[in-house]
């Protein structure tokens, strides 16, 4: 319970006071989470607390130790001493975490990496050894990843500022309405489904989110379409998109389809066409952290996004 003399304080600045032995990095990240809420609502760190309000943080479970080098292929598409980007291939989870302990990215990325004496970042704790962004498990593509601390905070930086420019491709179930178009709805914690985030306004944990799009190719049944992000939320282009009426193709969570079968194309049975959301992360233009120079990664759309855009051109 806020005592009289706390009324006014940040609820981070509460917290810190009441857990010094706890960091501020690791109270951040568990707001971030929606562990910590204030009379039953979730909550932003820079909320002003009211004498007598009830502040409930369920602790998160203590991390692991970092992940264990694994011998796991990876096609690198820039390798030097302050940073690396890979082709994150799809069913791949970027970092540790509950029920997914081994073949991991970062699991991958040790082995790789940390036999040149060079090794990754620890900025982000021992648990994501050079992570600075994240894909989700069944996006493929792109994904940059720090080699130094100097370069990590750089990097970072460049997220912060919106100064690095992601590029997506997405086949949508449906066809956007326009040609090209800006999303600017925020995203908030979904009020009923922890693993799901939803649009939300006047929510505590809303926070301003913008999507560019653009209609490569209209299928009828489905479009191919360019995403550009302006802001980086969680599950961000799935919301977006979904919130619009097209979500992202054989996306579980936001379409309610796991599968992509022959007969969605109204073709003979056959093996499925796509057995994961149809979301590639096709490019992404950063600043050199050593260099300044501007760095631009891409990388082709894998076979299974490919081979589905083949049957909806043949079927079309």
């Amino acid at each position: 319970m806020v005592a009289d003399g706390a009324a006014g304080e940040r609820l981070d600045v509460f917290l810190h006071g009441r857990f010094p032995g706890r960091s501020r990095s690791f109270l951040a990240r568990a707001i971030d989470a929606g562990a910590v809420r204030v009379d039953g609502l979730v909550a932003r760190a820079s909320l002003k607390l009211r004498a007598g309000a009830d502040v409930r943080m369920t602790v998160p479970q203590p991390p692991r130790a970092g992940p264990v080098a694994e011998e796991i292929p990876l096609v690198f598409l820039h390798v030097d001493q302050w940073l690396a980007a890979v082709d994150k291939p799809p069913g791949m989870v970027v970092h540790p975490a509950k029920g997914n302990w081994k073949g991991t990215l970062a699991g991958a990325l040790k082995w790789h990496l940390e036999r040149d004496g060079v090794g990754l970042s620890t900025t982000g704790g021992a648990a994501r050894p050079g992570i600075v962004h994240r894909l989700d498990r069944d996006t493929s593509g792109v994904i940059v990843v720090a080699r130094t601390e100097e370069a990590h905070h750089a990097l970072a930086r460049q997220f912060e500022r919106r100064t690095a420019a992601k590029t997506y491709l997405a086949i949508t179930q449906g066809a956007p309405r326009f040609d090209r178009d800006e999303i600017d709805l925020p995203i908030g914690i979904h009020p009923y489904q922890r693993e799901k985030m939803a649009v939300r306004r006047d929510h505590s944990t809303s926070r301003q989110a913008v999507s560019r799009y653009e209609v490569l190719e209209r299928f009828g049944v489905a479009a191919l379409v360019r995403v550009t992000p302006q802001t980086g939320r969680t599950h961000q282009i799935r919301v977006h998109l979904a919130a619009i009426g097209c979500p992202v193709l054989c996306d579980g969570l936001y379409s309610g389809r796991t599968l992509i079968e022959p007969a969605f194309l109204r073709l003979p049975p056959g093996p499925p066409l796509l057995a994961r959301q149809a979301l590639h992360a096709a490019s992404l233009a950063i600043d050199h952290p050593a260099s300044g120079e501007r760095l631009a990664l891409a990388a082709a759309l894998p076979a299974d996004m490919a081979g589905l855009l083949e049957a909806l051109r043949s079927a079309t």
